[in-house]
């Protein structure tokens, strides 16, 4: 079975771990109404992309008035 030769110090395994940083979002304004919306996705408000609309975004639905 494979065991390390001697003990990896803090100051490597930093190093190594260097790269594993997070990196945060890149948000772009959507050209059709002005919200955030990731880079290259459909606008999660308005439904267009590029310039024409994708997606139909249904009204808000009020679930008390469906329930009674």
């Amino acid at each position: 079975m494979a065991v390390p030769k001697s003990k990896i110090t803090r100051s490597r395994t930093g190093m190594r771990r260097s790269h594993d940083a997070l990196v945060a979002a890149n948000p772009n304004e959507c050209s059709n109404c002005g919200e955030l919306k990731r880079p290259h996705h459909v606008c999660p408000s308005c439904g267009t992309y590029s310039g024409r609309e994708v997606v139909a975004v249904a009204d808000e639905i009020d679930l008390d008035d469906d329930a009674a």
